[in-house]
């Protein structure tokens, strides 16, 4: 999924000075998928995707560490069969006062969501 990450820059560069703001989150919950340090995954975004929106520090998604935000984005929009997050690249649409308005499944492509971002920035 990490070809994802040209999508999300395209609606970064498209929707930025409407308002769009676009904040990536790493996370090694998931098969070891991300086992770099920061540095490494800040460079790996850089070197591979040019990647302009922020790509905080690696946390986690699941389990007894969850970071608060997210059990706050789980605690507004659900999952489909529980309350984890099911996989990297789960993404959550929230406006501008904090409210969580959807949640994405890992496979939607950040082109599908665009129209709801729309919408949002309209």
């Amino acid at each position: 999924l990490t070809p994802q990450y040209e999508g999300l820059e395209t609606l970064y560069e498209n929707k930025q000075e409407a308002g769009l703001e676009v904040l990536g989150f790493p996370a090694n919950n998931f098969g070891g998928q991300e086992p770099g340090s920061n540095a490494e995954v800040q460079e790996f975004c850089q070197m591979n995707y040019g990647l302009s929106f922020p790509v905080m520090g690696k946390i986690q998604v699941n389990g007894p560490d969850r970071h608060p935000l997210y059990s706050f984005l789980i605690s507004r929009a659900g999952g489909l069969f529980n309350d984890n997050i099911k996989w990297n690249f789960t993404k959550f649409l929230v406006d501008q006062s904090g409210k969580v308005l959807k949640r994405y499944a890992p496979s939607d492509k950040p082109a599908a969501i665009a129209k709801d971002i729309q919408k949002l920035l309209a």
